[in-house]
């Protein structure tokens, strides 16, 4: 609504962890259909042309006619025409990256207002039999009340109207905000020739709600084609019988909800006077994904997606949610939305990407989209889950962060960017959404199983407010869409729990092998705003050293989690070819008698056989050369070398002792000459 002030922040976890706060007595459980939901941070694309900064409108309910055009309806602007209204309709060519919208009628032509100081929006639009039908509500000035609605008919594709100027078709409140099921180009995927509907009660949102009861059930009812504005043609859902199959009825109190969720969400927001306490039930829209024979619902509680799937129009729903936007202030990177659709034109022929249609308006939080107003899509994603064997085999080198169809997931994302896993450790994102939250965590979710053993996590920025894990994280993989603890984690270094985790540090969580479709870390976040901060996740499955073929490093200088030792110089190769394996290599250069070395502590099993093996080659002209592993500062197992012309690979076998942590180093003393050093492929794995 384009009056409303938005002031709310709220969010929900992902894989059956609520939020802060979240109040549950009875909501769908989380839905295991879906292996990876990906979905843009704000829409990308939209009508009419870029550029067009004017207040179109917002809701934009659609349906798909048999002309293959996409007709919408619009509240509170002035669509594709020049002059404002409180409802449009408008005709949507093209396909997203082309879409050119016409203005159609607006105003008095589509609906009649029922109730004083109340409002005309659109909430459902209906491609039928050639007809577009449109649901409107009376909805009250300050949002808290949809008192009355009715259906208005266009047999000429949208030019001309006609409904029932006498009486809402519904009223006191009940099915007053209606929308349909899109089932496709002119309704043509309905399996019994029937216009399906949902509608909730008392409002289109609890967000500004304050005299009437929030709504936490979605009702369904059918109606014949060739009835959809004879109101005594329609029968609500009363349940089923004993063999699943949907019972109607007439009597509009008998129905039965469909689907009811009483969460509440975001109950404890740190900003005085926003939006809190809200609920996931809200105006959206139904389609039918043929595809992936799946019914999607897609709801919002003013900064999440709220999603749920089924099987059938009536239930069982189940809930997912992909996109949890925060706390104000949003930008052109980063928006939510209302009235959120998913048009069935721009469906994939395989039902797995589509475009979400959602809106928000720019008159608070600093959105600055020039999609936000209008007709805007952005990308959406669904890969459903299908049973995998695992089949990567022990490769340190190979980062399953960066995996085709790889999708991270977080709490939040405070700027909108989920790019932890470009590679790059020396950034920010966080997840502050302005809620005191008792969890966060960021990971992955994947299209198949992989083996796993390791994560490492690299901080984002230290604030004063937070940004570290107040306890130690957990690891946890997922499994039958069930989160599990990892088991056998030690932590290198260990985490401190506080702000000198520091920034940009990296921390490398071994564990014992385990199979999976998705990893996390996740742990309490820590400062007076709860939150955590991230620059960089990788997944391994691999040998206890980390980034053994420095492929991980982003520049030339030598970074976390190796170390050096001495006084010479030393440095990363990139695609210089002098590598034993992969793009990158680690290099030593020195002048004198000093001793120079790489490092880095790994975590090991006590009382454990392990074998230690590494690469290197050399000028030649040394023979202190040593490769092996300490506990502590004392050498506990080496080999010594004099480095070759060629690589040449070192092998050291031992035992771990009573050690849990042990550092493995290469290195040479020098000769007071010029001396180099180069090493690859430093592995050490149980044997």
């Amino acid at each position: 609504m384009r009056k409303m002030a938005i002031a709310a922040a709220v969010a929900l976890g992902v894989g059956g962890v609520l939020p802060a706060g979240a109040a549950s007595t009875g909501s769908p459980p989380e839905s295991t259909f879906f292996s990876t939901v990906g979905i843009d941070a704000g829409a990308t694309v939209g009508a009419p042309a870029i550029g067009d900064d004017k207040d179109h409108g917002d809701l934009w309910p659609n349906c798909w006619s048999d002309d293959d055009h996409v007709y919408a309806a619009y509240g509170d602007g002035i669509g594709f025409g020049s002059s404002a209204s409180d409802i449009g309709v408008t005709r949507i060519s093209g396909l997203p990256g082309n879409l050119t919208g016409t203005q159609l009628a607006q105003g008095d032509q589509l609906g009649k207002v029922w109730t004083p100081n109340h409002t005309r929006k659109p909430t459902g639009m209906a491609c039928v039999g050639g007809a577009l039908y449109l649901a409107v509500q009376d909805l009250a000035f300050d949002f808290d009340d949809a008192p009355a609605a009715t259906i208005a008919k266009s047999t000429d594709k949208g030019r001309t109207w006609s409904f029932d100027t006498s009486a809402p078709m519904f009223g006191g409140s009940k099915f007053t905000t209606i929308f349909f099921l899109d089932y496709g180009k002119n309704n043509v995927n309905s399996p019994d020739g029937y216009v399906y509907a949902y509608g909730l009660d008392n409002n289109w949102r609890d967000s500004f709600s304050n005299r009437v009861p929030d709504p936490v059930d979605l009702w369904l009812a059918r109606v014949p084609a060739t009835g959809i504005q004879d109101r005594a043609a329609w029968r609500f859902y009363a349940g089923s019988d004993a063999n699943g199959v949907p019972q109607w009825t007439a009597d509009i109190n008998s129905r039965v909800a469909v689907l009811h969720d009483d969460r509440h969400i975001y109950t404890d927001v740190g900003t005085a006077g926003r939006v809190r306490n809200l609920t996931a039930i809200s105006q959206g829209g139904v389609v039918f994904n043929k595809p992936l024979n799946r019914y999607i619902y897609t709801s919002w509680t003013e900064y999440t997606f709220e999603f749920y799937e089924s099987p059938t129009p009536w239930g069982p729903w189940k809930h997912f949610t992909p996109k949890d936007f925060g706390g104000y202030p949003w930008t052109h990177a980063k928006h939510g939305g209302y009235a959120t659709t998913i048009p069935s034109k721009y469906i994939s022929a395989d039902g797995k990407n589509m475009w979400l249609q959602s809106n928000v308006c720019p008159c608070g939080g600093g959105v600055t989209d020039r999609w936000a107003y209008t007709f805007s899509l952005r990308k959406m994603s669904l890969t459903p889950s299908v049973p995998t064997t695992p089949d990567n085999t022990l490769d340190g080198t190979r980062n399953l962060a960066r995996e085709p169809g790889t999708v991270p997931i977080e709490r939040a994302t405070h700027f909108g960017q989920s790019s932890y896993n470009d590679g790059v450790r020396a950034q920010n994102e966080d997840d502050w959404n302005d809620e005191r939250k008792p969890l966060s965590w960021w990971g992955y979710t994947w299209p198949r199983s992989y083996n796993l053993n390791k994560v490492v996590y690299t901080t984002g920025t230290m604030f004063g407010d937070g940004g570290w894990f107040a306890s130690a994280p957990k690891v946890q993989v997922r499994r039958n869409g069930a989160w599990t603890d990892v088991t056998g984690k030690t932590a290198t270094p260990a985490y401190p729990t506080s702000s000198a985790a520091g920034t940009n540090r990296t921390y490398v969580f071994s564990f014992d092998p385990v199979s999976g479709d998705g990893v996390r870390i996740i742990g309490t976040p820590g400062g007076a705003q709860t939150f955590t901060s991230i620059g960089e996740l990788e997944a391994y499955y691999g040998s206890a050293v980390t980034d053994p073929s420095f492929e991980a490093q982003p520049g030339t200088a030598v970074g976390a989690p190796w170390e050096t030792e001495g006084p010479g110089t030393k440095g990363i190769d990139h695609d210089r070819g002098w590598t034993q394996q992969g793009r990158n290599n680690g290099w030593i250069n020195a002048s004198d008698a000093s001793w120079n070395a790489f490092k880095q502590t790994v975590p090991v099993k006590p009382n454990t056989n392990y074998r230690l093996t590494g690469w290197v080659e050399g000028s030649g002209n040394f023979t202190g050369g040593y490769f092996g592993i300490r506990a502590g500062s004392t050498p506990y197992a080496e080999v010594n070398y004099t480095a070759p012309p060629g690589y040449k690979q070192l092998t050291v076998d031992f035992n771990s002792g009573t050690n849990t942590t042990m550092t493995v180093f290469t290195g040479y003393w020098g000769v007071d000459a010029p001396t180099w050093l180069r090493l690859d492929n430093i592995s050490l794995a149980p044997r």
